[in-house]
This record gives structure tokens, C-alpha cells and sequence, in this order.
């Protein structure tokens, strides 16, 4: 570049500033211009940074608050399952013991109707039979039938035994389930009221959670177009680096030319300067009148001194 400089002329050095002075104003107003497009751009961008910005913070506040809602139904429903699950033991207990006694009931009348008799009674007549069976001297026949009587009767006396064993077991199951059976549990109502609460805050939270659907789908539109603006400009600002570098080329490429032509100017005001000198040396050898540029020149050469 510096060396074609040198072998042009005044004219074209001139031609060749002009042109490159047009190529920067050129690109100089297409970089403006591009600046101007962004701006717009980003002022709309930044309504719409601000408006989805605002939205989410309303989507956090609303999230919050249905977080607590949720929790505080949740503690609801966990009263009222620890209220179910007493109760519900309760009535286990009580069935348990319902069963137990229903059993030993039926048990013991099952051995009462076989043994048809209390042991005192039973025993009674079995120790009198026994003793004639024993001592007595009886017919063979009537010893058979008393014989088969006291097996009878010792079955009988047995089952005496048992029931007694058995009705022990009863009064002690009552003893045991008096406790369980006077208990009186009736949750119903606390159940009813907790449950009512409960679905006061399910209701709550449903409803937040509705509006965080609403309030993020506008969030998520203003980030959608946020994003297409993005999209759009990114082109328009990939064109300002190589913008830019063309400008400094250009400038650099001016200075050179301009330097150059600075150096013809510089050599064309020594030339007029030396021409000037002459005639004022003539001027001053001939004793003729002296403009100021003239002394001037004098003395700037040296060829004049006060």
C-alpha cells in the first residue's frame, strides 16, 4: 500500500482519499444504522426481560404459598389418620376380645351340656356309685350297668372339670377387656372438623397451583419471544465485528495516503516558500518595500536579523 502510494500522483492521491473517506462514512452509517435496529430491539427486549422477570417472581410468591397450603393439609390428614388408627385399634382390641369371649362361651356350654351337672354334684354321685361299685355285693348285671355308669359319670365329672377351666378363662377375659369395652371412642366429629379443614386448604392449594399454570404460561411466552428476538438480532450483530475491522482497515489505509499527500503538500509549501524567499532577497537588494510575509520568510531563512 505504501509503495503504490508513492508512485501516484497529487490527483489521484486526492481521488483515492475521497474514495476511502466515502467507504468509511459509507460503513460508518451502516454501523449507525445497525446500532439504531439494535436499540429498538433491545427496548423491547428489556420490557419483555422486566415482564417475565415480574411473572416468575409472582410464579415463586404463589408456589410458596401453595407449598404451605399443602403442607398444612398434609398435618390435617395426618391427625386424621392418627385418630382412624387409635380408633381403629380400639375396635380391633374389642373384637379380639368379642371373639376370644364368644368362644370360651361357646366352649364352656359345649363341656356344661355334656357334663349336665356341676363337679360338686357330679362328684358326689360318682364317690357313691364308685363305693358300691367297690363294696357292695351286687348282681353281675347290675354291676355291669353301674360300671358303664361311671365311665359315663367320670366323662361327665371331666367335662365339669373343663368347664370350670374354660369359665375361668371367660371371667378372666372379661377382667382383661372391661378396660377395652368401657372405652368410648366417638372421633367423628374431631374427624369431621379436621377433615373439613383439610379440604379447606387441598382447595386452596388446587386454586394457587391453577394460577402458577396461568401466570407461567405468560412467563414462558415472554421468555419465547425473548428467545426469537435473540434469534432475529443475532444476525444483524454478527455484522458489526467485521463492520468495525473494515473501518480500521479503511482508516489505516487513509493515514497512508494521507501522510502521503501531506508529504506533497509539505514539499509544494517548501517550493513556494523558496520561490517567495527569492523574490524577497530581491526585494531587500534593491532597498524595495517589504510585505510582512516577506520579512516573514527572511527571517524564518535567516537572511534577515534585527
Amino acid at each position: 500500500m505504501t509503495e503504490e502510494a508513492s508512485t501516484m500522483s497529487e490527483k489521484e492521491l486526492k481521488n483515492k482519499v475521497n474514495e476511502l473517506r466515502t467507504q468509511i462514512s459509507h460503513n460508518d452509517r451502516e454501523l449507525k444504522s445497525i446500532y439504531k435496529e439494535l436499540k429498538l430491539h433491545r427496548t423491547n427486549m428489556d420490557d419483555l426481560k422486566a415482564k417475565r422477570d415480574e411473572l416468575n417472581s409472582k410464579v415463586r410468591a404463589l408456589v410458596a404459598k401453595a407449598r404451605e397450603a399443602k403442607s398444612k393439609r398434609d398435618a390435617f390428614n395426618a391427625k386424621i389418620s392418627s385418630l382412624k388408627n387409635s380408633r381403629n385399634e380400639i375396635e380391633d382390641k374389642k373384637r379380639q376380645y368379642s371373639t376370644e369371649i364368644n368362644e370360651l362361651k361357646s366352649k364352656r356350654d359345649d363341656l356344661n351340656n355334656l357334663s349336665k351337672g356341676s363337679v360338686e354334684t357330679l362328684s358326689k354321685a360318682y364317690v357313691a356309685d364308685l363305693d358300691v361299685f367297690v363294696n357292695a355285693d351286687i348282681p353281675l348285671n347290675h354291676e355291669i350297668d353301674l360300671f358303664e355308669r361311671l365311665v359315663t359319670m367320670k366323662e361327665r365329672l371331666d367335662a365339669a372339670f373343663d368347664a370350670n377351666k374354660v369359665h375361668q378363662k371367660l371371667v378372666e377375659a372379661y377382667e382383661s377387656s372391661k378396660d377395652v369395652f368401657e372405652t368410648h371412642v366417638d372421633v367423628g366429629g374431631e374427624i369431621h372438623e379436621l377433615a373439613e379443614q383439610s379440604q379447606k386448604y387441598h382447595l386452596e392449594m388446587i386454586d394457587l397451583y391453577k394460577q402458577v399454570d396461568e401466570i407461567r404460561k405468560d412467563a414462558d411466552l415472554a421468555h419465547s419471544q425473548i428467545t426469537a428476538k435473540f434469534a432475529v438480532t443475532a444476525p444483524i450483530r454478527e455484522r458489526i465485528d467485521p463492520l468495525k475491522a473494515k473501518i480500521s482497515q479503511l482508516r489505516e489505509e487513509l493515514d497512508v495516503y494521507l501522510e502521503k499527500l501531506n508529504d506533497i503538500n509539505l514539499e509544494k509549501d517548501e517550493k513556494k516558500q523558496e520561490e517567495h524567499l527569492v523574490v524577497a532577497k530581491e526585494k531587500l537588494d534593491k532597498n524595495a518595500r517589504l510585505s510582512l510575509e516577506d520579512l516573514k520568510v527572511l527571517m524564518e531563512k535567516g537572511n534577515l536579523k534585527f
